[in-house]
């Protein structure tokens, strides 16, 4: 592993309000603006940049107030860009001062993804110019990260209000990132969707810190790098909070893995000043919106639709808002103001890809509760089309492996034409081929497709 990526990190750009922080990717080549549309690049990826052949550039930018949380290190930048090195197979050199401790716990956080995805990563070296642990915030207080949907609503509220026991933290503030989930080339959706975000943080006595980044250039397979990418943005803030809270994307019975976000690995992208934090990962997603389900502004504002045009509302016709609706629904509550209109029992049934672990959790439940609706019947329809679908595609791709294997080659190459000569008593005494032969008292060569063990079948290539 001769090549290495090069981190340099630039001095903070102010202007108009904002800070713009970013790293320069030595070796790696440009980058491409991950948008539905080119854009211009912002005013804060021109002044200061470093002038390096063969590299790009990775930047955040957030509003000034917020200025005086932005860690002196690196750490955020080495968050952000080790799934690159590892998904190239490059060892990786920061020219600036990184945590030793973080440092320490990438190297298990790497064993990991390669156990996990031998294929596409390969361990690698992290060296610094300086190795130092960053200092602590001044107070215990935590920052979460925070999509304005169910998951992030449920740990900002429980937190808030101080209903997780010992395990309670001093949530001050929840970071919204553009460039994740909405493009970059869609700054007035963004706009929209930090709104409803406000109102619901504000709610809590909580701050909304607003991040726009453009970490998505890199390319990295989202669903193995996102965990990374939050803990990134929460740790370039570590110098005014102790703790970054990752909402969990789901619970500990039934996680699979591998997840980008898992209470597996998560706790691994840490450092002694700075920890990340799995959170909420005991409850189940219908427990989660009995828990919300007295908050009026998260039912009013909540976001989880993912796939909709607009993405800063419900599209109310994809799998998780359909699971949504349908979460407050078996709880005997009724439809959240954040969705326009009721889903149908057609719209169930028609759902194409769903995720059946969580449908059928709200199936069971409702079967437990006695509830017999009927869109229990057309959940119940969808889950069992969508478990034939499941049993025909296995079917399929073992039928495939088997093609693939090579004593099913050999059966089938053992098939492949024979030449026979006439004078062969087996050939012209056994089966058809006998017969047509003796028949047509044929003269030279023939050529047979000759089944290995019955003779059957013959190809007249020579017969006349």
């Amino acid at each position: 592993m001769a090549e290495k990526i090069h981190l340099w990190i630039e001095e903070p750009v102010r202007r108009e309000s904002t800070i713009t922080a970013a790293v320069t990717l030595e070796g790696i080549g440009e980058l491409t603006s991950y948008t539905s549309t080119p854009i211009v690049k912002p005013w804060g990826q021109l002044a200061g940049r470093l002038k390096i052949a063969n590299a790009a550039r990775v930047w955040y930018r957030f509003p000034e107030k917020y200025g005086h949380a932005l860690t002196k290190g690196a750490d955020p930048f080495v968050l952000a860009t080790l799934f690159t090195a590892m998904r190239r197979h490059m060892d990786m050199h920061v020219h600036c001062e990184v945590s030793p401790s973080l440092l320490r716990n990438l190297e298990e956080f790497q064993s990991a993804w390669v156990s996990w995805r031998p294929e596409q990563y390969t361990k690698i070296e992290i060296s610094a110019d300086t190795e130092h642990e960053q200092e602590h915030a001044a107070q215990d207080r935590a920052v979460s990260a925070f999509s304005g949907g169910v998951d992030s609503a449920f740990t900002a509220f429980r937190h808030s209000k101080k209903r997780c026991g010992r395990s309670t933290r001093s949530l001050k503030a929840g970071i919204i990132v553009h460039g994740f989930d909405i493009l970059l080339d869609r700054g007035h959706i963004f706009r929209m969707a930090a709104e409803r975000s406000e109102k619901m943080l504000s709610s809590l006595g909580m701050e909304m810190v607003p991040v726009v980044t453009n970490i998505r250039d890199l390319r990295d397979p989202w669903w193995d790098s996102h965990g990374a990418a939050l803990a990134s943005c929460l740790t370039l803030f570590q110098g005014g909070f102790t703790e970054g809270l990752v909402p969990s994307s789901g619970p500990y019975k039934g996680f699979v893995l591998p997840w980008g976000t898992n209470p597996v690995t998560d706790w691994m992208l840490s450092s002694d000043s700075f920890r990340i934090v799995y959170d909420g990962a005991s409850f189940f997603r219908t427990e989660k919106v009995r828990e919300i389900a007295v908050w009026l502004e998260a039912v009013q504002n909540l976001r989880v639709c993912m796939v909709g045009q607009g993405k800063d509302k419900n599209c109310n016709l994809c799998d998780k808002c359909i699971m949504t609706i349908l979460n407050f629904r078996v709880l005997g509550l009724p439809l959240p103001g954040c969705f326009e209109h009721d889903v149908s029992d057609l719209q169930i049934m028609r759902l194409a890809k769903p995720d059946a672990t969580e449908f059928e959790r709200i199936f069971a439940l409702a079967k437990k509760m006695s509830i017999n609706a009927s869109w229990v019947k057309a959940l119940k329809f969808l889950l069992f089309r969508n478990s034939i679908q499941q049993k025909i595609s296995m079917a399929s791709q073992k039928l495939k492996v088997r093609l693939r294997r090579p004593s099913i080659t050999k059966k089938i190459s053992g098939i492949a034409p024979k030449r026979v000569n006439e004078t062969s008593s087996d050939a012209i005494q056994n089966g058809y081929l006998g017969k047509k032969l003796a028949s047509q008292k044929t003269e030279g060569p023939v050529t047979e497709a000759v089944d290995n063990e019955k003779n059957i079948g013959y190809c007249p290539e020579a017969c006349k």
